[in-house]
């Protein structure tokens, strides 16, 4: 297939510059601006495929989307219908806190409903269910009362 020409402009230049040049991007993204850059220096798919470890449908994508929307649909991620997530990372931590801390009085390990009550003692985690807080523990891979 026939490449199509892709020419930045330079103040898309500079900002794909800055997305490689600064850590603070997750990793698609790095490599839809690396695959972006090295199409406006006419680079071959094959050797942006070989060097970035990609596929050339990432590469169409990238390219397509550049020309469709510009750098800010080609490099970052469309924001995703559904619902939010309502407890954040720090949430998360202090639940796993409190299951690797020692249990309440008279217990010899957490259970999911005593976890439960205590995370509903934090902070903006009023509503958190005993399912939620299961989940949370899956992640990790721990479970009440092992540790």
């Amino acid at each position: 297939m026939r490449q199509t020409e892709l020419n930045l402009s330079e103040e898309d230049r500079s900002t794909i510059k800055a997305i490689c040049s600064k850590g603070v991007h997750q990793s698609r993204e790095v490599n839809r601006a690396h695959v972006l850059a090295c199409l406006d220096r006419d680079i071959p798919e094959s050797q942006i495929m070989a060097v970035l470890g990609i596929g050339r449908t990432a590469v169409w994508r990238a390219r397509a989307a550049y020309l469709q929307g510009g750098v800010e649909l080609a490099v970052f991620d469309v924001q995703r219908s559904g619902r939010p997530r309502q407890y954040d990372t720090n949430a998360q931590a202090h639940v796993i806190a409190l299951a690797c801390s020692t249990p309440p009085k008279g217990r010899q390990r957490w259970t999911m409903v005593e976890l439960e009550r205590a995370a509903r003692q934090e902070s903006g985690m009023q509503s958190v269910s005993r399912e939620t807080v299961r989940r949370m523990l899956k992640k990790t891979i721990l479970s009440p009362g092992a540790g």
